[in-house]
C-alpha cells in the first residue's frame, strides 16, 4: 500500500492515507516525499475520494472500512484497483512466486528504470511512478489469489510453494492458482524450469523456462560465486547473450537474475546496458540488508518460509565463509509454523546455533495453542535457544560472527535491541 501512494503521488495524483500510530519501516519514504499519514479516523474519507483499502482491513476491524459501507461508499481492494490501473500501460510485467518476488521485482525495476520511463511497485514499500510510463513492474501475490484481477502482458513466476496454510488447503490448491493466474496473462510467461508444478502449466501464452538445465529456454551457465557476488553466462538456446554479474547473494538470486534477463530479452532491451545496471542494484530493503558494529555483521532478511530461510542462510554462507553464521529466527504464524514445523528445523540447522523469538501471530489467525516456539527449539539439531527481546545476552558469546536475523513479523525489535547492546562495547558502527 506504501510503494502503491508513492507511486500514484509521483504520478501526479493527490494522495493521503490512514493507518496505524505504531511506526512500520514503510512509513519513512511516504514521509519523505510529503504525503499526508493520518490516524484511523472516519473524518478522512468522503464520496468524493477514491478509496483503496489494504487486505488486512475489513468492516470489523476497521472504523473507516465500516463507515464506508454503512454510507455506501465505493472502495476498491489493493489488488482490484492494480486490475484496473495496470491497463493504462503498453506493457505491464507481473512478478509472482512463493519467494523471491520482492528481489526479482526489485531487480527488474531497478534496470528497466534506467533503461525507459518505467513505474514499478515494489513489496519493500518503494514505488516510482511516471506520467508516460511505457512499463509497469509489480508484484503479484497469490494469497487468497489477490492475483486474479491482473491480466498483465508478462509475468515471472519464481517457483511454487507450500504457504499461506490459512488459506491454501495443499500444494496442489497452490499450484492450481498459479496455473489459473498464468491462463491470464497475454504475451509471454517467464517460468523457473526446475519447479515441477511449473513445468505443468497451462497456458494459452508462450511459457518461457529459466534454470541451469539443458531443456531451458534461459539458461545460465559458467555460475562463479564469490564473495563480492555471482556472475553468469546467460544464453537463449545456445545464442549467448552475454555476462552478467549480480551484486546479491544466493543460488537463488542468479536465477532471479536470468529471469529478469530473459524478460528483457524478449522486450528487446539492449542486454549490455542491462548488464551494467544490473551490476549496480542495491537490493530490497529488508532483504539481505546488512550493517557492521565493530567486527560483528548483522544481516536483517525478511524470510519466513523454509525456502527462504534456506536461501538466506546460504547466501551468508557465500559472503561469509570464514564466520560462524548465527540465525536469530522468529516465526510468523501459528498455522505456518504448525503446517512446516519440521521443515523449519530442517533448514535452520544450517546455522552454526540458532536462537528464536516468540511466534509472531497475525491479526487474521487466532492462537489455538497447538504449538509454541519450544516446539521448534526441541527439533532443531544444532545448538537453539529461545531469547526474549529484553535479554539478547547469550548472543554475544559468539566471536566473528554474521547474525542473520529473520522474520516478517517484529523480528526487528530484537535487532535492535542486539545493535544497542552491541553499542555499549563498541563506538563502531557502519
Amino acid at each position: 500500500m506504501s510503494a502503491l501512494a508513492l507511486m500514484l503521488h509521483q504520478m501526479g495524483e493527490n494522495v493521503q492515507g490512514s493507518d496505524q500510530t505504531k511506526f512500520y519501516f514503510t512509513q519513512r519514504g511516504l514521509e519523505a516525499a510529503g504525503i499526508k499519514i493520518l490516524p484511523f479516523d472516519t473524518k478522512n474519507i468522503t464520496p468524493e475520494h477514491e478509496v483503496i483499502v489494504g487486505n488486512a482491513f475489513h468492516a470489523n476491524n476497521n472504523i473507516e472500512v465500516a463507515f464506508a459501507e454503512k454510507n455506501n461508499f465505493p472502495y476498491k481492494r489493493y489488488h482490484e484497483f492494480l486490475g484496473t490501473f495496470m491497463t493504462r500501460f503498453e506493457a505491464s510485467i507481473g512478478v509472482a512466486g512463493a519467494h523471491g518476488k520482492t528481489s526479482t521485482t526489485g531487480m527488474l525495476a531497478h534496470i528497466l528504470r534506467y533503461l525507459t520511463d518505467t513505474s514499478f511497485l515494489i513489496g519493500d514499500g518503494t514505488g516510482q511512478g511516471h506520467k508516460d510510463a511505457k512499463y509497469f513492474v509489480f508484484e503479484s501475490d497469490e494469497y487468497e489469489r489477490h492475483f486474479m484481477p491482473y491480466h498483465p502482458e508478462y509475468t515471472i513466476i519464481t517457483n511454487i510453494d507450500f504457504d499461506h496454510p490459512d488459506y491454501f488447503h495443499d500444494i496442489e490448491d497452490v499450484a492450481s492458482a498459479f496455473n489459473d493466474y498464468a491462463k491470464q496473462v497475454t504475451k509471454g510467461v517467464f517460468a523457473y524450469g526446475e519447479d515441477p508444478y511449473l513445468r505443468k502449466l497451462e497456458t494459452p501464452t508462450p511459457i518461457h523456462y529459466y534454470g541451469t538445465e539443458a531443456n531451458d529456454d534461459y539458461q545460465a551457465r559458467n555460475i562463479t560465486r564469490t564473495t563480492a557476488g555471482s556472475t553468469f553466462d546467460a544464453y537463449y538456446h545456445e545464442d549467448f547473450l552475454g555476462q552478467f554479474k549480480v551484486p546479491t547473494f544466493g543460488k537463488h538470486n542468479v536465477l532471479n537474475a536470468l529471469a529478469v534477463v530473459a524478460v528483457l530479452h524478449q522486450l528487446g532491451m539492449d542486454l549490455e546496458k542491462s548488464a551494467s545496471y544490473m551490476a549496480t542494484f542495491p537490493g530490497v530493503k529488508r532483504r539481505f540488508a546488512e550493517k557492521r558494529i565493530g567486527d560483528t555483521i548483522i544481516i536483517d532478511d525478511f524470510a519466513h518460509h523454509p525456502t527462504e530461510i534456506e536461501a538466506t542462510l546460504d547466501a551468508a554462507r557465500q559472503k561469509y565463509p570464514d564466520r560462524e553464521i548465527i540465525a536469530v529466527f522468529q516465526p510468523h504464524t501459528f498455522t505456518r509454523t504448525i503446517a512446516l514445523l519440521d521443515d523449519f528445523a530442517t533448514v535452520l540447522n544450517h546455522a552454526d546455533s540458532v536462537y528464536l523469538a516468540e511466534i509472531y501471530g497475525s491479526a487474521r489467525e487466532v492462537d489455538t495453542h497447538e504449538v509454541n516456539v519450544r516446539d521448534l527449539a526441541e527439533k532443531i539439531q544444532k545448538p537453539a535457544t529461545i531469547v526474549p527481546e529484553d535479554d539478547l545476552s547469550p548472543l554475544l558469546n559468539h566471536k566473528k560472527a554474521a547474525y542473520v536475523f529473520m522474520g516478517a513479523g517484529d523480528i526487528q525489535k530484537y535487532e535492535y535491541a542486539f545493535e544497542e547492546l552491541l553499542g555499549l562495547t563498541t563506538d563502531n558502527v557502519n
